[in-house]
């Protein structure tokens, strides 16, 4: 197995067991690949704050997940070690927003990885900037071969 499909595998793995973002936002894993992933989420009305534009935290969620599956795509189980996020635009009603995640350096244990997040009409609605932490264990078991 290569890279590119060991990455896609641990993201369907990953997805399968994530109800929180699959079930309960609803969210699309859209590409899984080597320090890469993109997620898509349509903003719906239980997702709409008191000025009826997307929960900042809902939006956040969105880039969170979309990092999740960037820093473990090559399989070596990693969390946040720190993040954080700059609201550009607010999320409407009916958007479609995608997050695309890109890992910007790995080195030892630890990876630094921007997201951002943009409506469908292509507009920056938020940035974030995620530090992982690799600890024990890989994602999905590994074999002989993919071992080395």
């Amino acid at each position: 197995m290569d890279a590119q499909e060991l990455a896609r595998a641990v993201g369907e793995s990953m997805f399968a067991a994530d109800s929180a973002s699959r079930d309960f936002m609803q969210m699309e894993l859209v590409s899984c690949a080597p320090g890469r992933a993109v997620m898509r989420m349509a903003v719906r009305e239980p997702m709409l704050n008191g000025h009826k534009i997307c929960h900042g935290g809902l939006i956040f969620t969105l880039a969170d997940s979309t990092f999740a599956f960037a820093c473990n795509s090559r399989n070596l189980v990693a969390v946040a070690a720190g993040c954080s996020i700059e609201f550009l635009k607010p999320g409407q009603l009916g958007d479609v927003l995608t997050c695309e995640g890109v890992e910007q350096t790995l080195q030892g244990r630890h990876g630094i990885y921007d997201m951002k997040v943009s409506n469908q009409r292509g507009e920056v609605v938020a940035m974030f900037r995620g530090k992982s932490a690799q600890i024990a264990g890989t994602v999905i078991p590994v074999t002989g071969a993919e071992a080395a």
